[in-house]
């Protein structure tokens, strides 16, 4: 019965053309909330999927580091330890230091990355080469891959090979010279390919031979800046982590690829959220339309309350009358919405309608990525805020005395 009554009251036509008028205008105007939220979602999660696609290309999935200082040395026993990790799906030893680069003319500073042979296995730099070969020589000639931003920089020809890239990193010790040159220890590389992922590691880094680096900067044969991890796995990675810690003890950090950007997810998150609570809140407003458009239809059907309550309908029965046409109403703009965002975020996916100014950024239109549970959450939001808009009209319809002379 309640649904009977509800569901005439939304489709039949009123004896005030306005409240007509109302509630269509209350059903548009949730409809373009519910579309901007879902879209405003979508968006986000689609920069953040970009994000972390970029970063993954980076950032190992596990990150072994000192807990103090800048490099580490891993016992037999430790490296054992890590390299029969369950699931383990890639191993390599990182070496970093800082350097000055010199190439003809060009001057720069930039991290050296020294790598080994297993790092195509835990970081995808190489599927982003945009020119040249991943080749990254020997300690003793060593090759190369430096960022898209270095490379303007400095003016790096791959092709040609005019001039040694030079780098220079200060001794370990070095005792008091009158040449500040004699301070620095010094080694060519030979530029072998270029890679764009995101400004700050295609401005920042230059990937090569992890002994040149070793060398570069004084180090020990075992000493390391970080290990990083590939799990086969990727549900495993807090498990895997978690042993490791066991494993390793208290002088080393590990790090899943969330927990080396914690701080950039977070604020990510906390701008979508921000967002969404924003156009909640204009949402919640756009609600008193509902009320409006409940209490009219109150006034409207005053004759069909006194008439059900004189053949013994009570009060609780009327007020989930009009709550069911409340939320009837809700549901169809929520449905409506959410059928807008699904065309506008095809087309933009399908067609890059909305693009990015500039041609600093890695993609040329606003990304979009559709997940169920947001339109879960939007439907769910939209009903919360019905159901509380519809309280008031749907209570005073309840209390309403008998009375058969009509509104």
């Amino acid at each position: 019965m309640v649904w009977t009554f509800a569901s005439r009251y939304f489709i039949a036509r009123k004896s005030t053309q306005a409240i007509n008028i109302i509630s269509w205008v209350t059903v548009s105007a949730i409809a373009v909330g519910a579309a901007a939220l879902i879209i405003v979602l979508s968006v986000f999660n689609g920069f953040q999927e970009l994000v972390q696609s970029l970063y993954s290309s980076f950032y190992p999935q596990l990150k072994i580091s000192p807990a103090r200082g800048k490099t580490m040395l891993m016992t037999d026993a430790q490296l054992r330890a890590v390299r029969s990790l369950p699931g383990l799906d890639g191993f390599c030893g990182i070496v970093q230091e800082k350097a000055l680069l010199r190439y003809g003319d060009g001057r720069t500073i930039a991290v050296l990355m020294g790598v080994d042979s297993g790092f195509s296995l835990v970081c995808g730099v190489e599927g982003k080469l945009v020119q040249g070969v991943f080749g990254l020589g020997s300690p003793d000639t060593p090759g190369c891959v430096v960022g898209l931003g270095i490379q303007d920089n400095l003016g790096i020809d791959i092709r040609k090979g005019i001039y040694p890239l030079t780098a220079y990193s200060p001794r370990r010790n070095a005792p008091d010279l009158v040449n500040p040159e004699d301070a620095l220890n010094a080694g060519n590389l030979t530029p072998s390919g270029v890679f764009a992922i995101q400004q700050d590691f295609d401005n920042t880094y230059v990937i090569t031979n992890i002994g040149f680096v070793r060398r570069l900067a004084g180090l020990s044969p075992g000493e390391l800046s970080a290990v990083y991890l590939g799990i086969r796995d990727p549900l495993a990675l807090d498990r895997s982590a978690a042993r490791l810690r066991v494993l390793l003890g208290g002088n080393f950090l590990v790090q899943t690829r969330y927990q080396q950007n914690q701080n950039l997810y977070q604020v990510m998150q906390t701008e979508k959220w921000v967002v969404f609570a924003i156009l909640a809140f204009i949402m919640a407003i756009a609600a008193f339309n509902l009320i409006g458009s409940l209490y009219m239809l109150v006034i409207d059907k005053a004759t069909d309350i006194s008439i059900l309550r004189a053949m013994g309908a009570t009060g609780g029965l009327i007020r989930r009358i009009f709550l069911l046409e409340g939320l009837l109403i809700a549901l169809v703009g929520a449905l409506i919405g959410g059928s807008i965002a699904l065309v506008v975020c095809w087309l933009q996916k399908t067609f890059g309608i909305v693009g990015l100014e500039g041609n600093s950024f890695v993609i040329n239109r606003y990304p979009v990525s559709m997940h169920p549970r947001d339109f879960l959450l939007v439907l769910t939001t939209i009903i919360l805020i019905a159901l509380v808009a519809s309280l008031y009209p749907s209570g005073r319809a309840s209390r309403q005395q008998i009375s058969l002379k009509g509104p």
